[in-house]
C-alpha cells in the first residue's frame, strides 16, 4: 500500500519515518502521528492516514486524538509542579488538603500514594455513569468515601479510572483550580502546547474519531492476541479487581461524544498532538525555547521507583514513579532511566533524561494492549536505534 506521510524528519532520524511507514503497511494503522524531541529541538515530526479511523479524509498537521491514559502523565506534572513551587507536601496526608478524603479507613493515605497507585481505590463499590463520571463533583466525592481494598501505601495497583477523581479532587482543594484549567494555563499556554484536559469548544473541530482496530500482521491478517492465562481470567472475572477498576465507569463512555471529550478526566480523557506529547515531554528534562518545567530535584521524583512488582490491577509486574510508568516488561520504554505514560491501546509519550530524548505518538486506531501497543514500540525501537 502506498503511504502519504506529511512532516519532517532531520538528518539521522529516516528510521523512524521507515517504521512509521511499516505500521501502516505491515500493522494495520489507519491514521497517526509520531513526533521526536532532542535536547529540546524537534526532529521528527511525521503524520499519515485518515483523521477519522472509519473515514477517509486525510491527517493534517494540526489533528488531535484521544490521548487515553497518556494523559496521566500530563496531569502527573501538576501536582509535581506545585510542590517544585512549596504549595504541596507529598509525604502529607491527602486528608491535611482535602479532609473529606479521610473517610473509611484513608486517613494514612499520602499525597505520594496517589501518584504511585498506591491509594488503594482503584475500584468503586457502585460504579459511576458516564453523568456522573463527568460531572467535576460526582466522581471526586465517591473517591473520597470509597473504603480502600487494601492498606493504602502497602501495595500497588494500577487505578485506570479513579486516577482522575483522586488528582482532581487534589488539585481543587490546594490551587482552588480545576486540573484541566491549571495545565491550560501553567503548562499548556506557556509551552505552547496542543494538549488539553478538557477540550475546548472551538477546538473539538481538530480532533479524530477514534475506533477498535484489529491486529494484523504484515500480510493484513487479524492477529490472536495470547495474554497470560491470569491477565485473560482476570478481565473475565467480574469480580476481580481488574474488571472492576476498568468498569468504574458503567456503561462505557463514548470517547467520541463531545461531552465526554469536553470533561477534566486526567486519568483518560485528554486530548492531544504527538507535537504536543512530545513537546511536553520534552520540557520535563530540560528547556524548550526557554521553558522548562521540572527542576532536577522534581525530575528524580518522578523517575525514581515508588511501586515495582506484581500489579494487584493489571496482574502483571509493573514500575511506577511518582504518576509516571517506568522502564520496563510491561511498559518498555527508551531506557532503563526513561518515564512516561501510555494511553491504552495506542498512544505513548515518554522522555529520556540521559539521551536528551522525548517522544509522542497518537493514533485514531485502538488496539487490545494495555501498555505495550506494537506499533508505538516498533517506533521507539527505531529511535533506540539512531541514538
Amino acid at each position: 500500500m502506498h503511504v502519504d506521510v506529511q512532516g519532517t524528519v532531520a538528518a539521522g532520524f529516516e528510521p523512524v519515518r521507515d517504521a512509521f511507514v511499516r505500521n501502516f503497511e505491515q500493522r494495520g494503522e489507519r491514521g497517526a502521528a509520531v513526533a521526536v524531541y532532542r535536547d529540546g529541538h524537534k526532529v521528527v515530526d511525521l503524520w499519515a492516514g485518515t483523521r477519522d479511523a472509519d473515514g477517509t479524509a486525510p491527517w493534517a498537521v494540526d489533528t488531535a486524538q484521544v490521548l487515553r491514559s497518556a494523559t496521566k502523565g500530563v496531569a502527573a506534572a501538576v501536582p509535581l509542579l506545585l510542590h517544585q513551587r512549596g504549595q504541596l507536601d507529598l509525604d502529607a496526608p491527602v486528608g491535611t488538603y482535602w479532609p473529606e478524603f479521610k473517610a473509611a479507613g484513608k486517613e494514612r493515605a499520602l499525597v505520594r500514594h496517589l501518584l504511585a497507585h498506591r491509594a488503594g481505590v482503584p475500584v468503586l463499590d457502585r460504579p459511576l455513569t458516564v453523568a456522573e463520571a463527568v460531572d467535576p463533583h460526582a466522581g471526586v466525592a465517591a473517591v473520597a468515601a470509597q473504603a480502600p481494598v487494601w492498606e493504602p501505601g502497602t501495595d500497588h495497583g494500577y487505578h485506570p479510572h479513579t486516577f482522575s477523581w483522586l488528582l482532581s479532587g487534589l488539585v481543587r482543594k490546594v490551587t482552588g483550580r480545576s486540573i484541566g484549567r491549571w495545565v491550560a494555563e501553567e503548562i499548556a499556554r506557556p509551552l505552547g502546547l496542543d494538549l488539553w484536559i478538557g477540550l475546548p469548544a472551538d477546538e473539538a473541530h481538530r480532533v479524530g474519531r477514534i475506533a477498535q482496530v484489529p491486529e494484523e500482521d504484515a500480510s493484513g491478517t487479524a492477529l490472536k492476541l495470547r495474554p497470560k492465562r491470569a491477565v485473560t481470567e482476570a478481565y473475565a472475572d467480574p469480580g476481580s479487581l481488574t474488571r472492576r477498576a476498568f468498569a468504574a465507569i458503567d456503561p462505557k463512555p463514548d470517547e467520541n461524544d463531545p461531552r465526554y471529550r469536553a470533561a477534566e478526566l486526567p486519568g483518560a480523557s485528554g486530548i492531544g498532538t504527538a507535537r504536543g506529547l512530545a513537546r511536553f515531554y520534552a520540557a520535563t528534562i530540560g528547556p524548550v525555547d526557554g521553558h522548562r518545567l521540572f527542576a532536577p530535584a522534581t525530575l528524580t521524583l518522578a523517575r525514581t521507583e515508588e511501586s515495582a512488582g506484581p500489579d494487584r490491577v493489571l496482574v502483571v509486574n509493573t514500575r511506577f514513579g511518582l504518576g509516571y510508568m517506568l522502564h520496563g516488561t510491561a511498559s518498555p520504554l527508551l531506557a532503563e532511566g526513561s518515564f512516561g505514560h501510555p494511553g491504552r491501546g495506542g498512544s505513548l509519550g515518554f522522555a529520556d533524561p540521559e539521551s536528551g530524548t522525548a517522544f509522542g505518538y497518537v493514533t485514531n486506531g485502538m488496539r487490545k494492549s494495555v501498555t505495550a501497543d506494537p506499533r508505538a514500540q516498533a517506533l521507539v525501537r527505531a529511535v533506540r536505534s539512531v541514538l
